[in-house]
């Protein structure tokens, strides 16, 4: 069976990066004579959490699962993002058996397994019953998060639908700019996607903090969280991740460890 870390234990924020095989981390993040195939023990010393975006692409073998699962410390949590096969091919019709599939080869990560992000495409307008049939395929103990892009989901309905299995809808930030904000579940998961301080695409730490306020006045210690930075360009993510920890922390959240910010160095170009 799939477990959700932290159901059973002290509320935590989980912070992390989307993804952690970046060239751009060569250096600023990672030490330059650290092999690649090393570079997920170098993470997760430092993170407690990652969200893998390449599941969006293609879905890796339980083995892979498996294998990451052994190469990181027993506190450490995959968020995943669900396959496009079932939110831009098949656009959440008929759910069951890439559902399954997918949580077939995740279940590899054992108790590691976090979150599923269903990311939907832009022009993929409401439907809520869809939503509803892809949600129930997933065991109730599977948190899932739900970011559509198109402006038609975001109605009461699909609150509902959302509320009634405890889905979150992903808060998202792009340049300034957020979606709406929500409370579905008594958890919440976050995206920043990009920044629009020096050097692009960072947030600075005016954008950061004002976050850190919303989700501590709108989940104060009802639940887990999970934000997680895909601004990965110069090095952004990991230290806005960073610093985004220390801020959260003033607010009275538990964020779960992240490396000093000094020590990583954005890179200018």
């Amino acid at each position: 069976m799939t477990v959700t870390p932290g159901q059973d234990e002290a509320v935590a924020l989980y912070v992390g990066t989307s993804g952690w095989q970046y060239r751009d981390w060569r250096g600023p993040f990672y030490p330059t004579d650290l092999a690649q195939g090393r570079w997920l023990e170098h993470y997760a010393a430092g993170f407690a959490t990652v969200e893998v975006n390449n599941t969006f692409y293609r879905l890796p073998e339980r083995s892979t699962f498996e294998e990451w699962a052994k190469r990181t410390p027993d506190d450490f949590v995959f968020a995943m993002k669900a396959s496009r096969y079932l939110t831009h091919i098949r656009r959440l019709k008929d759910p069951a058996e890439p559902v399954s599939r997918m949580l077939d080869h995740a279940r590899g990560l054992q108790r590691k397994l976090g979150p599923v992000l269903l990311q939907l495409p832009p022009n993929l307008g409401a439907d809520p019953a869809r939503l509803k049939e892809t949600l129930a395929r997933f065991p109730s103990r599977v948190r899932v998060a739900f970011e559509p892009r198109h402006g038609s989901w975001f109605s009461d309905e699909v609150y509902d639908v959302l509320a009634a299995r405890n889905a979150a809808l992903c808060l998202t930030d792009r340049l300034g700019k957020h979606g709406p904000i929500r409370r579905t579940a008594d958890w919440y998961f976050l995206r920043f996607h990009e920044g629009t301080a020096r050097p692009r695409p960072c947030y600075g730490d005016r954008a950061l903090a004002t976050w850190a306020d919303r989700l501590a006045d709108g989940w104060p210690t009802t639940g887990d969280g999970y934000v997680f930075f895909n601004n990965d360009h110069r090095a952004c993510a990991v230290r806005n991740a960073a610093r985004f920890a220390v801020l959260a922390t003033r607010t009275g959240l538990s964020p779960t460890r992240t490396p000093k910010p000094a020590d990583i160095r954005i890179k200018a170009r």
